[in-house]
């Protein structure tokens, strides 16, 4: 963009993303142009899509045309136009109104009709701007007329001419902040979680890492790479990651968390261990756990202290490639299934995360409500259905942003969309819970060994209905007390842990 602009690199910035992170080369400035309106067509005829921004002392105030500026030789030009303003006192905050509205020139006015109502006019004489009809129901609580000190004609280039892509543009910022703000207010189903955490699981390379980057990026307003990523055979990830989002640099910490997991692998002996997946559900590994892909966690690698409800998983997503779901191995479903298996032992919620997806405005519906039969995903979405046997509704497509210099409001709100489905998931799986748990949500969960040998534990158990035949309220205290600690030692009998002496207690 030339230097000479009127726009202060913070306006730029928020001009360039209200057209999804364009490039803007300057074409016109009214101040420097003597010749007026004969000089402003000389200038902007035929160059593309364009840009027209006037600059007020409060407000900056314009609209985006997706067809060619008409050029003097034609009375009129019919193209789709995107209008928007911001306060320059808060450039963040802006309003956007989709029109395909027909441009004419005469004399020395550009005049914007629907049909055959003139809903806008801009005087070049009197550097003012006269809004009329639909125009003026949008912005006329701000003003009726516009009186500016500039005006400012931008080429824009990389814009997708896409009619519908751009009505989505000009309504994407106020789905985002929507979004936004419902996810600073939210809390947890219960006032006993504090966090809600959310488990990462997924191959080497599908976007585990980059996901949290976008979340964090959205909430801080700019890209960020805290976790570290990268394209490698072997997962970049080697430690047990539990990464907090505040809300801006100076905000509050949001309360939820994102953990992050060393990637699988379809190799015996590399990646994530599935035997590791047990352990980091009942959040008994702490944050920086060096992953050992050939030795899984034991108690002699966690300490007592580690083995806290405050860690414990609320909600599980597996994240895959969306152009690599139809290409995983054998081995590989193989792994995700048994995982999942697991994750539905615990009951734990669980979502499908498809990744690295292109096209991300065809995803979402015009309202940003609901996703698109997008055709190109639909057989990705429904192989991880049946693969898995997760709900479509809780299969969501992104694609991850933190990889662009600048952050892309579609992405963004494809990111959050997502986001406030596995905390809505999370809810659900709190609910669920029965009230003791709820209020105590000490790490418990049924090994696939433990549930095996249960069987045998009839045994351990049935001596209790003889010996307290007086008092059978005693008796179920007793025997509660009994499964609980049986489904225990099952849990840590290879962790060289000799607890069996306490059956002599009773």
């Amino acid at each position: 963009m030339a230097e000479t602009t009127i726009l202060t690199w913070a306006e730029e910035r928020i001009l360039r993303k209200l057209l999804g992170n364009v490039s803007l080369t300057l074409l016109y400035k009214s101040g420097d142009n003597k010749d007026g309106l004969k000089g402003m067509v000389q200038r902007c005829s035929l160059q593309g899509s364009t840009v027209t921004v006037l600059d007020n002392p409060n407000y900056i105030f314009g609209f985006f045309m997706l067809q060619n500026f008409p050029n003097s030789t034609e009375n009129s030009k019919t193209s789709y136009t995107s209008w928007f303003l911001s306060k320059k006192s808060n450039v963040t905050e802006e309003t956007t109104l989709f029109l395909n509205i027909i441009f004419k020139i005469t004399n020395n006015c550009l005049k914007f009709y629907i049909s055959d109502k003139l809903i806008a006019c801009i005087d070049t004489n009197k550097s003012r701007m006269y809004l009329y009809d639909s125009l003026k129901e949008k912005f006329a609580p701000l003003f009726g007329t516009l009186s500016y000190k500039e005006l400012e004609i931008f080429r824009v280039e990389g814009i997708k001419k896409d009619p519908q892509y751009i009505r989505k543009l000009s309504t994407v910022t106020h789905h985002k902040e929507k979004l936004l703000a419902e996810l600073r207010a939210y809390k947890p189903y219960t006032d006993s979680v504090s966090e809600i955490h959310i488990l990462l699981l997924g191959p080497v390379g599908s976007g585990k890492s980059s996901f949290f980057n976008s979340v964090k990026s959205v909430f801080q307003g700019h890209t960020t790479r805290q976790a570290i990523v990268g394209s490698s055979y072997n997962s970049i990830t080697e430690q047990y990651r539990i990464y907090s989002v505040k809300d801006g640099k100076s905000g509050k910490y949001l309360p939820f968390m994102v953990c992050d997991t060393m990637g699988l692998d379809e190799r015996d002996g590399e990646g994530l261990c599935t035997d590791d997946i047990p352990h980091i559900l009942k959040g008994c590994v702490p944050n920086r756990y060096q992953f050992n892909p050939r030795e899984p966690i034991a108690c002699k690698h966690l300490s007592p202290v580690t083995s806290s409800s405050l860690n414990r998983i609320h909600c599980v997503a597996y994240v895959l490639d969306i152009n690599s779901v139809d290409k995983l191995s054998t081995q590989m479903i193989s792994k995700l299934k048994q995982i999942h298996k697991e994750v539905l032992n615990c009951g734990v919620a669980h979502v499908a995360l498809l990744t690295k997806v292109n096209n991300c405005d065809e995803v979402l519906e015009s309202n940003f409500l609901n996703m698109t039969s997008y055709t190109t995903s639909q057989n990705q979405v429904m192989n991880v259905n049946k693969m898995l046997n997760i709900p479509v509704c809780n299969i969501l497509m992104i694609g991850n942003s933190a990889s662009k210099k600048e952050l892309d409001p579609i992405k963004d709100v494809l990111i959050l969309t997502a986001l406030r489905q596995m905390l809505r998931n999370a809810d659900d799986f709190l609910e669920d819970l029965p009230l003791e748990e709820t209020g105590n949500l000490t790490p418990f969960c049924i090994s696939s060994k433990a549930l095996g040998s249960f069987e045998n534990s009839q045994l351990c158990f049935s001596w209790m209905a003889i010996v307290c035949p007086l008092n059978p309220d005693f008796c179920i205290k007793i025997h509660a007390s009994f499964l609980v600690l049986f489904y225990f030692l099952m849990d840590v009998q290879d962790c060289n842990v000799s607890l069996y002496p306490w059956f002599l207690v009773f």
